[in-house]
């Protein structure tokens, strides 16, 4: 018989997390981030104090925001560690559905163990139960299912043996990467168990680089060789694998431009030859010039969504595509012709296959041109007294820093402003694009400076995303987790207000404060707010003033908020606009088919040209 000990099933959860390594000799979850209820506070909670010099815990303020930490923390490392988060029964576990979605998008790994009711159904219903009444087996974690990559209900002790080894399959693999949920009933994580002690023997757990089919390599070689004007577009996938220098050696060698996704940007510096910037909606003009030029795109690791193809408008009719991932279901999207493969792996075997290859010269001065562009919209305002727009700020807080810094963000005009203008080193930017979550970004941040804490992190974030969701202020504060948040004011949503007035020809309506249905306008003491969190806090009134204050919050050990008013409008006279109001590529926004409004029968007759180039082959 085998040698066994007696735990409670959440003892051995932690137990066995903690000797769950890479092979770099880390653990990969590194610890649990945890705020206690009845769902968990009694197992759950009881596990982590007993193992806490192995494997610690963290207290957050949100389970929301713990996830988004969490996440953030994954994306920094490259997905090669990870996080865990517990909630307790009810709200608390329903408040990480957003994140575990966020995470599911964006192919990231998060291990979410959430309470659960009574696996006896002795006391039911209890607390915060949310009961079917024609399924007896449902609770509230069952929202999980559709945004999970492995989900599992821990309704018997022993189920760990079988559940946790999967879920860190799934957190591991590259293909089936993000987050796995277990729901873990409150009686069973208190209950005892005999496991084998073989059970809790350290694991390396490796992350593979699959190779591509060989016909499949053959296929995609003679495309590119056919091609006279190809273009990259580089995706999440190159910085997942690693493969940001292969990029750089195989763009160069075969003298193809790069585009950027949001997940893709600095996985080429911008200072090298071969970028073009940004694809797409938030895209560049020299990257869209040569997407729509191009005979053949190649997508690496990317997804091809809506903002990086302009919702299928971008490439031309004819261009032929290809797809580099690691998932096959991401790989034939759009019709292409699909590398299964990772994107390290591929990019060096189909460099070797194509030999001495070399396409076309690309346009060298439509990507001068267009950092000219960049440089101009950027540059100091002469005026220092008017309020300045997105992208002046974003050069001054440019100018404050040096080749360590990462800018970051998730949602509003921050996220397309960036893409098109900041301008980084390799690893210099850390967008969460996928699902675009209002309130990802304080969280993030912290995350973030968590697994980079030799880089400058830089958090840029407007009113609307910081009202969602700052509490975690807090939180790095306790912990002494620097970072730099640049919060800009321009008193409401003003990106949707863009949207709604000119994308989609409505009038200004409930996204501005001074549009809403209110008596009185908010005057919010942004300052006050992150100092009462012990945050250092400060209102900058100008665009020197912030780069002072970017510079001076290096010094510190807490988190820097600075405040600066801006103005809501949108590139305003750089050409950089397009009629739809966005500022590089239309983007597919249902648009009303009856109005009454002139304005708006106008717009639509408009969407109806525009929609009618989308590429509609799957």
């Amino acid at each position: 018989m085998s040698e066994t000990i007696r735990l409670t099933a959440a003892q051995a959860m932690v137990k066995w997390l903690s000797v769950q390594m890479t092979e770099d000799g880390e653990r990969f979850i590194e610890g649990m981030w945890a705020i206690f209820g009845h769902g968990n506070v009694a197992g759950i909670g009881e596990a982590l104090h007993a193992y806490q010099d192995v494997f610690p815990t963290w207290r957050g303020q949100n389970e929301q925001t713990m996830g988004h930490a969490a996440i953030a923390y994954a994306k920094g490392k490259k997905r090669t560690r990870a996080h865990a988060v517990t909630s307790s029964i009810g709200p608390g576990s329903t408040n990480l559905v957003t994140a575990a979605a966020l995470a599911h998008v964006n192919r990231l790994p998060v291990l979410i163990v959430a309470g659960d009711v009574f696996a006896t159904r002795r006391p039911d219903p209890v607390l915060q139960q949310v009961e079917d009444f024609d399924d007896g087996t449902v609770s509230a974690n069952d929202c999980f299912r559709p945004v999970s990559r492995y989900y599992d209900r821990i309704s018997r002790p022993e189920h760990i043996l079988s559940a946790l080894p999967r879920a860190l399959r799934v957190m591991t693999d590259p293909a089936n990467c993000g987050p796995a949920v277990l729901a873990f009933c409150q009686d069973t994580q208190a209950e005892a168990y005999d496991y084998p002690v073989a059970f809790f023997e350290p694991r390396v757990w490796r992350i593979r680089r699959p190779a591509p089919d060989a016909g499949e390599l053959a296929r995609v070689a003679e495309m590119v060789k056919a091609a006279k004007n190809p273009v990259i577009i580089a995706g999440g996938g190159v910085v997942y694998s690693q493969a940001e220098d292969t990029l750089a050696e195989f763009a160069s060698k075969h003298r193809i431009p790069v585009a950027e996704t949001q997940a893709g940007k600095s996985s080429l510096a911008q200072s090298h030859p071969m970028s073009f910037g940004a694809s797409g909606v938030d895209g560049s003009a020299a990257a869209n010039a040569a997407s729509q030029a191009a005979d053949l795109v190649i997508g690496v690791g990317t997804r091809f969504q809506d903002f990086t193809t302009g919702s299928r408008t971008l490439f031309g009719a004819g261009a032929k595509l290809v797809s580099i991932n690691t998932h096959g279901y991401d790989a034939a999207k759009h019709g292409a012709e699909s590398l299964v493969a990772d994107a390290k792996v591929a990019l060096e075997m189909l460099s070797a296959a194509l030999g001495d290859y070399k396409a076309e010269a690309p346009d060298a001065d439509a990507r001068a041109d267009w950092l000219c562009a960049v440089d101009t919209y950027c540059a100091r305002p002469e005026d220092q007294a008017a309020l300045p727009t997105d992208g002046q700020v974003i050069g001054a807080v440019q100018r404050a820093t040096g080749e360590d810094a990462v800018a970051m963000c998730a949602a509003g005009t921050m996220p397309g402003a960036l893409k098109l203008l900041w301008k980084p080193s390799q690893g210099g930017y850390h967008m969460e694009y996928g699902y675009s979550c209002m309130g990802y970004e304080v969280a993030g941040a912290m995350g973030l400076k968590l697994a980079r804490p030799e880089r400058e992190v830089l958090c840029f974030v407007g009113d609307g995303s910081y009202m969602m969701a700052n509490s975690e202020l807090a939180t790095a504060v306790m912990r002494r987790v620097p970072f730099t948040v640049i919060l800009t004011d321009n008193r409401g949503y003003g990106c949707i207000n863009r949207l709604q007035t000119m994308g989609c020809g409505g009038e200004p309506f409930n996204n501005m404060y001074v549009d809403c249905n209110v008596e009185v306008q908010p005057e919010i003491d942004y300052v006050a707010h992150a100092a009462a969190m012990g945050a250092h806090a400060v209102k900058a009134a100008n665009t020197d003033q912030l780069e002072a204050e970017v510079k001076a919050a290096r010094e510190r050990d807490i988190p820097t908020v600075i405040v600066i008013d801006t103005v809501a409008k949108d590139f305003p006279g750089t050409g950089l606009e397009t009629t739809a109001g966005e500022h590089g590529f239309f983007w597919d926004v249902a648009v009303p088919e009856v109005s009454d409004r002139q304005k708006q029968r106008d717009r639509f007759a408009e969407y109806l040209t525009q929609i009618a180039s989308a590429r509609l082959v799957n």
